[in-house]
């Protein structure tokens, strides 16, 4: 559903791109072919220099322009070259599989699919994982409706390696869902989950419609307090946390974290950049490496 809504906007805009270029160049086949293909890259472009505007938390000027110039080719990568083109559906991943390396289900956030991790997949695999990274559906329901997605999800990989045990790494609100799916099912072999700018305190990035789960993303949010209220110490330990001081969706950024967990900051990455950044993905592997 996300690909096709994706598919839908990106020709919306290039539609809108031709129209203007040829009524700007009287006809130019060539202009109006270029407004088409500019249009939807400008206002993708435009979104990203917005929302670090808005989110500026003013730690450092040369970190902020790393980050602006790092999100944009991100978002420009997940959002016009991946994501739209989700046509299968998404698989269990095996490659070189180690037994003693745990299974990994990737769990994405708000407006994407599993193709957000097309940069961790592979990586995943190459240490020998089971990597299954699922699509949350429909794209703005209640975020307690993806803990029955989840657990699906979790059973299924359990089900295809035989193992016990399952790590979860989550991005943006795929952690919440993750803790939503906690709260509600055995969450006892889950040994591990890592969390990449989730709101775990919410969001005070504007929303521009009242939907079930923006409303929970919210900044300080009632659905908040009451899932963090459920929650043990125990299942904290569980939690890696990593977020980044210039994240342009999900701030304040620093208040990101539970109680008694201490989140690894990656200095210089926007938000969409912690599933493709490098310095990311070693962290989450070598975590992962860990984990019984």
């Amino acid at each position: 559903m996300q690909a096709r809504l994706l598919r839908f906007t990106l020709t919306s805009q290039m539609a809108l791109g031709a129209v203007l270029g040829y009524w700007l160049s009287e006809g130019s086949l060539a202009l109006t072919l270029l407004w088409a293909l500019s249009l939807p890259l400008l206002m993708s472009l435009g979104t990203v220099l917005y929302s670090f505007i808005v989110s500026r938390p003013g730690e450092s000027a040369a970190s902020w322009w790393r980050a602006l110039a790092g999100e944009c080719v991100a978002s420009t990568r997940i959002f016009m070259l991946r994501q739209p083109w989700a046509f299968a559906a998404p698989q269990v991943a095996r490659h070189t599989v180690n037994a003693e390396r745990i299974p990994v289900l990737l769990v994405h956030g708000f407006v994407c699919n599993y193709r957000v991790w097309d940069s961790l997949v592979p990586a995943l695999r190459a240490q020998g994982h089971t990597v299954l990274a699922i699509n949350l559906e429909p794209p703005f329901t209640s975020i307690d409706d993806y803990a029955v997605q989840v657990e699906r999800a979790v059973q299924a990989l359990r089900a295809a390696t035989g193992q016990q045990n399952v790590a979860l790494v989550a991005h943006s609100m795929g952690g919440l869902a993750v803790r939503a799916w906690m709260r509600r099912f055995d969450s006892s072999f889950a040994t591990r989950v890592i969390t990449l700018g989730t709101p775990h305190a919410g969001t005070r990035v504007p929303r521009w419609a009242a939907l079930p789960n923006t409303q929970q993303m919210a900044w300080h949010s009632d659905w908040l307090a009451e899932l963090a209220a459920t929650e043990t110490e125990a299942l904290r330990c569980k939690f890696r946390i990593g977020i980044s001081p210039q994240d342009n969706i999900v701030f304040p950024q620093r208040a990101q974290t539970l109680p008694g967990v201490v989140p690894r900051a990656f200095d210089g990455l926007g938000h969409l950049q912690l599933c493709t950044s490098a310095e990311v993905r070693h962290w989450v592997c070598q975590e992962l490496s860990a984990t019984p």
